[in-house]
């Protein structure tokens, strides 16, 4: 967003947690342990960076929202079969956080982590956790430059 440093940060997140369940869900007879949780979540923040020669240092903060998909589990004791089922557990979320990035050309390397926070109960317990990414990403700002 111009030379002020300030940037806009859309960011898809999508993770995968283990899974263990507190107590049954309405229908379901038992708990699942052990299982896997997916997030589906997308946050538009706001952030700083600050640029010192190759290195650039960021922090972020923002809202978004998203689903969370927890696993179910449905034993028929007769035919000895287990169901597993997906719950949607719909969700807005805030999430804060700082990165470090290392330009090599058109590409930059980096390290961010964040904490995001869940505005809705799974299982009577709030979302929150601390994501760290490390990775490679496009400059989009050198790619957007050269259309110019």
């Amino acid at each position: 967003m111009g030379k002020s440093g300030l940037f806009l940060y859309p960011k898809v997140s999508l993770h995968a947690f283990e899974f263990n369940q507190i107590s049954p869900e309405e229908e379901y007879d038992y708990t699942l342990q052990e299982g896997r949780a997916t997030t589906y979540l997308l946050n538009v923040a706001m952030g700083y960076r600050k640029i010192v020669n190759k290195w650039a240092f960021y922090g972020f903060a923002g809202l978004g929202g998203g689903f969370i998909l927890t696993p179910q589990a449905d034993v028929n004791t007769s035919t000895l079969q287990v169901t597993q089922k997906n719950k949607s557990n719909a969700l807005g979320i805030f999430e804060g956080g700082a990165g470090i990035e290392y330009n090599i050309g058109g590409a930059n390397l980096f390290v961010e982590t964040s904490y995001m926070y869940g505005f809705s109960d799974i299982q009577n317990r709030n979302f929150n956790t601390i994501p760290i990414s490390v990775g490679i990403k496009p400059n989009l700002s050198k790619l957007l430059n050269k259309l110019k």
